[in-house]
């Protein structure tokens, strides 16, 4: 991509995500994700109902009257990006491609997360970690992932989320806010590392899919692409048993997903590419305030 195209398409994702973290996202964002914990703020007076645990003795001793250590939320928060790069994304029949709208989900809480003056990295990944970009603060750090979310080429086309997660679980030592970007295509078994991510950090669950993948129309004798494996096979989509053996698979598929998450208590929002990622990433801030 020319360096002025790419320029443009950057600005045009700026305005539009960077007006939704701003005018859509305002406090949704900041309720449904908390700080790291609890920092010492003041010492004032102890109150009837205050409790006795939180009595600061040097103080009080030192003044005769019994004081109180008072604590406030630690806001700053370190979130994490882990972005899908494998060759299924590049799939669009129905609305947007799933590249598309997985830029435009990552851009808008990049935004919201510098808004919140939060720090923001990025990992994308495949079956292996494609690129880490470490966490950092400002717009001109975002406008840098953006940049990457639409330009960047991975090496390798499968796709591994146990991979993702124990290279994030290793590499960021203190608690984060991570979101899970995919369209959760993937043949290894991550439930295992993605419960063991979830204990150190925070991880939210964001699915993109196209509703194409969900059902096969009735369009007679039809060739379909792995683009993972690189391998293609005939289909005669004509047939309703080939039809109902593949929505039964992506059932199947999707049920197995849903359990994953729900055991290792991961919230997930999951969108079609011909749908409004807004009012699903409105629900999950919700269902965590």
């Amino acid at each position: 991509m020319e360096t002025t195209e790419l320029l443009k398409k950057v600005r045009r994702i700026e305005i539009k995500t960077r007006g939704l973290s701003r005018n859509i996202f305002a406090g949704q964002y900041h309720s449904a994700f908390k700080g790291r914990g609890m920092a010492f703020s003041e010492v004032r007076e102890y109150q009837y109902g205050d409790d006795v645990r939180d009595i600061d003795w040097n103080v009080t001793a030192r003044y005769r009257n019994a004081y109180i250590k008072v604590f406030e939320e630690e806001r700053e928060l370190t979130v994490m990006l882990l972005v899908d790069v494998s060759a299924s994304r590049n799939f669009g029949a129905v609305g947007e491609m799933k590249k598309e709208m997985i830029t435009e989900i990552a851009a808008t809480l990049a935004f919201s997360t510098i808004q919140n003056n939060d720090k923001i990295g990025v990992i994308f990944f495949s079956d292996r970690i494609e690129k880490f970009i470490p966490p950092k603060k400002g717009r001109k750090h975002v406008l840098y992932i953006i940049r990457e979310l639409i330009e960047f080429t991975p090496e390798h086309t499968g796709t591994s989320l146990s991979t993702v997660l124990r290279y994030m679980t290793n590499a960021i030592k203190k608690r984060c806010t991570a979101f899970l970007i995919s369209d959760f295509i993937a043949p290894d078994a991550f439930s295992d590392a993605l419960t063991i991510a979830n204990r150190q950090h925070d991880i939210v669950a964001v699915q993109v899919y196209d509703k194409r993948e969900t059902a096969l129309p009735d369009a007679g004798l039809v060739r379909l692409l792995d683009a993972e494996r690189g391998s293609d096979v005939w289909v005669d989509t004509s047939s309703r048993r080939v039809r109902e053996r593949y929505a039964a698979w992506w059932s199947e598929r999707q049920q197995h997903m849903v359990e994953a998450l729900r055991k290792s208590r991961v919230d997930v929002a999951s969108v079609a590419t011909d749908e409004d990622f807004v009012v699903a990433l409105m629900n999950l801030f919700k269902r965590r305030s």
